[in-house]
């Protein structure tokens, strides 16, 4: 197992899986702009290292994350403010940009860009104590950015619905609006979250990339521009190696032994 911590996230890496967890319980685990700064390097650097094939982003105390910490949102100018919500902004490209898919963990509170980040994430797990909201409505900041992801993830409507009234959702109607993949009671969260992770990577690493990185290329294109797009991808996934080796092991039923493992 490799540990490491800094200011403002852990990582701990075994087996192939990277956790890394916000670790500032006392702000709710606000996402500060140091903290999204260091956030988004980890990211990349787990992105860039071939021995991690998923991430899981978790929250330390009683919040996944309450969102934007406020104090930082309070009398300043254009490019502070700028500076802010491009590097939020940028988090939530490094998680769609690397070749891992993401896993969120989201024990208890997940509001504004906290619930943004749920979003963003390729998957989630919810406990059943978990709670989501984009309150900004309520102080007089509209959740612009955070309606980007949760308006992909759950639909115009019910988007919609969460950022005019600002009123948070649970876990179940999180699970049925499409926001989490499953609930899971909070004892066995983080054992459900590591399961799901060990599934996604006894797959190959390379083609596990290409289908995510195939996945949001097409998402929001027409069907015809989608099916042009993948058809150019599957041709060239089907001359990968792993492609190659793991047809062959269905055939001669036996494990696959993916390139580098």
């Amino acid at each position: 197992m490799q540990t490491s911590n800094s200011a403002h996230t852990s990582l701990e890496q075994v087996d192939g899986i990277a956790v890394v967890t916000l670790r500032h319980p006392a702000k709710r685990n606000a996402l500060s702009l140091a903290m999204m700064r260091e956030l988004s390097e980890r990211l990349r650097a787990i992105g860039n290292d071939p021995a991690v094939r998923v991430v899981v982003i978790a929250g330390e105390g009683a919040a996944f994350s309450a969102g934007h910490d406020l104090s930082e949102l309070r009398g300043r100018d254009d490019a502070a403010y700028r500076e802010i919500f491009d590097a939020c902004v940028d988090l939530m490209e490094a998680i769609r940009e690397i070749p891992q898919p993401v896993i969120a963990e989201v024990a208890r509170v997940a509001t504004a860009a906290g619930c943004q980040l749920v979003a963003a994430c390729d998957l989630a797990v919810a406990s059943t104590e978990a709670t989501f909201a984009t309150p900004g409505v309520r102080i007089g900041l509209f959740c612009s950015t955070p309606m980007v992801a949760l308006s992909r993830a759950v639909g115009r409507k019910r988007a919609m619905e969460m950022l005019l009234t600002g009123e948070p959702i649970d876990a179940a109607t999180a699970c049925e609006w499409g926001l989490v993949n499953r609930v899971v009671a909070p004892e066995h969260l983080h054992d459900s979250v590591l399961a799901l992770a060990r599934r996604i990577a006894e797959a190959s690493a390379t083609v596990v990339g290409i289908g995510k990185r195939a996945f949001y290329d097409q998402v929001d294109l027409d069907d015809r521009e989608a099916y042009e797009r993948t058809k150019r991808v599957m041709v060239a996934n089907a001359q990968e190696e792993d492609a190659q080796e793991g047809i062959g092991a269905f055939l001669d039923k036996r494990q696959p032994h993916w390139r580098g493992d």
